[in-house]
């Protein structure tokens, strides 16, 4: 009877020790697993501080159009080419200027090349919008109609009409979208609303939020 006893003392410790080694196994794979996670994030979030490589983008961007002479706005902090209605469209219209068009053929080869100029250019850059945008004068939808024609319209013109060296890789990442006067000045029909943006899209930007999330 002792030794029957003495036996499920001895099972009952084996089995003790098994869990704690079962346990520590555990706690060593949880341990491991949340390091290598906290040291995903921190070089992710290294990334996202320095912008690298967007800010080198944005400043070529800005270079090339310089030192070419090309009449655009670039917007510093997230790379927006802004160009003007006037340069491409006549007023309330859709059909793409002949001086339009030569800017386009100006334009777009440069712009193009820079994305293309460096292989993490054009990892970070996983899409190019062409944004219609017009003011806030006459009917929301009669705007974002026209919108909507005016990127397409510069969409074709580049892919139809214009030949330069990095056209096949280009037309894999861009996009034509109307935003009509959604970002426009709603208390007076201010021209400057009136433009076509080619708006980068940023791996990195891509990236943030879900940093955030798992940061939390």
């Amino acid at each position: 009877m002792d030794d029957f006893i003495r036996g499920e003392i001895d099972a009952e410790i084996t089995e003790d020790e098994d869990s704690s080694i079962y346990l520590s196994i555990g706690d060593l794979m949880s341990g491991l697993l949340m390091f290598f996670a906290l040291l995903f994030i921190t070089v992710l979030l290294q990334l996202a501080e320095r912008g690298a490589p967007k800010n080198d983008v944005i400043e070529n961007v800005m270079q090339q159009m310089k030192s070419n002479n090309i009449n655009v706005k670039v917007n510093p902090d997230t790379g927006d080419v802004s160009i003007e209605e006037s340069i491409l469209f006549a007023k309330g219209s859709a059909e793409l200027k002949p001086e339009g068009k030569a800017f386009l053929r100006r334009f777009i080869p440069v712009y193009s090349g820079v994305i293309f100029s460096k292989r993490e250019f054009d990892k970070e850059i996983s899409r190019v919008v062409i944004e219609g945008h017009t003011s806030s004068e006459g009917d929301d939808k009669t705007n974002l109609q026209l919108s909507v024609m005016r990127s397409s319209s510069v969409y074709k013109y580049i892919f139809y009409d214009i030949d330069f060296p990095t056209k096949s890789p280009l037309n894999q990442k861009i996009l034509a979208a109307g935003r009509g006067e959604i970002e426009a000045d709603q208390t007076l029909d201010n021209p400057g609303d009136r433009k076509v943006v080619f708006r980068f899209q940023f791996r990195s930007d891509e990236l943030k939020p879900d940093i955030t999330k798992t940061s939390h």
